[in-house]
């Protein structure tokens, strides 16, 4: 597949929340149920009450270390997000091989609860060059994973994927 078709470039992810990386680490979401979310998926915030279960690839020898961050790319609404990119989840110190549940949580989980229009809601893990040591940040709104990245020296994303995600009752378009 083209880099250019590729549906993080597509939905303007690689752009609006990340820069342009090559992945070279699995990452698999799936729902509470055990439904794999792929890039682009259309979901509901019944969905995604409760946080998804996250398995990172890699050998699962606990040295090689992995942050994910969990951001909404459209708050509070696509035509107006001026409080992108919220944070809604950030985990560091997950081993290779495992999954979140083996990190360090520093924000907790909140699930998406979208107004307005469809939000991209971006998951980016990025691999640590040792332990962290993370301060929670002081608001979840304006949180910006190109300065995190920078300043936790993790460099660019190593997987990443998207879903969408609108109000219960929602039909609507990009915008709002």
């Amino acid at each position: 597949m083209a880099i250019d078709r590729h549906p993080l470039v597509v939905s303007r992810v690689v752009g609006d929340v990340l820069e342009p990386f090559t992945a070279t680490t699995e990452l698999r979401v799936l729902l509470s149920d055990g439904r794999v979310i792929y890039n682009g998926s259309s979901l509901r915030p019944s969905q995604v009450v409760g946080r998804p279960r996250v398995e990172i690839g890699g050998s699962s020898d606990f040295r090689t270390l992995y942050t994910l961050v969990m951001v909404d790319a459209d708050a509070p609404s696509p035509s107006n997000p001026h409080f992108k990119e919220y944070l809604h989840w950030l985990v560091t110190d997950i081993p290779g091989g495992t999954g979140v549940g083996f990190g360090t949580e520093v924000v907790s989980y909140e699930s998406p609860r979208p107004s307005m229009g469809i939000h991209r809601l971006v998951l980016a893990l990025f691999r640590q060059e040792s332990r962290q040591m993370v301060s929670v940040p002081t608001r979840r709104q304006n949180f910006n994973t190109r300065e995190f990245s920078q300043l936790h020296n993790l460099g660019l994303p190593v997987a990443a994927m998207y879903y969408n995600c609108h109000r219960e009752n929602g039909t609507g378009g990009r915008r709002a």
